[in-house]
């Protein structure tokens, strides 16, 4: 195999691990994790009470489907190289249940998502994400309790 189709496959698996990260959210399949990152993987930064690795994301994936069960996640921008890829995203859904102690609003509500992935060749080693919650806040006419 030429090295072309050797970069060109190992591109082309990389995308695909990140592309996973958020079919977990809009196929509400928090387990597709397990074939998108690594079982070390870092999450830059924790949320509270998050654990490392892909279990300690899974548990809020599952509460934000609980709270936006129409959860969807687009892909606006995507920039790659070997072992990086960045990704500009819009998440979207209707908070219909509890979120960060916040009751269901009915809202339909735009978060937008930016992320630096770092890939092995297969999996995501590492990410680096910013979600606009204040966006979401403001949309919602809300913000949690944070003491």
């Amino acid at each position: 195999m030429s090295d072309h189709n050797e970069t060109a496959n190992r591109l082309a698996r990389e995308r695909e691990a990140v592309e996973k990260i958020y079919q977990a959210f809009s196929l509400q399949n928090p387990d597709l994790l397990d074939e998108a990152v690594t079982p070390d993987w870092q999450d830059i930064p924790l949320a509270p009470g998050q654990a490392d690795g892909p279990q300690g994301l899974k548990p809020i994936i599952r509460s934000f489907i609980a709270a936006f069960p129409d959860v969807q996640i687009v892909i606006q921008d995507l920039m790659q190289l070997p072992g990086k890829i960045a990704v500009r995203a819009e998440i979207t859904g209707t908070h219909q249940g509890t979120f960060m102690g916040m009751e269901a609003t009915g809202k339909f509500v735009r978060i937008r998502l930016h992320e630096m992935h770092e890939l092995n060749g297969e999996r995501v080693t590492k990410t680096w994400h910013m979600e606009d919650w204040l966006g979401l806040f403001m949309q919602l006419g809300k913000s949690p309790s944070l003491f």
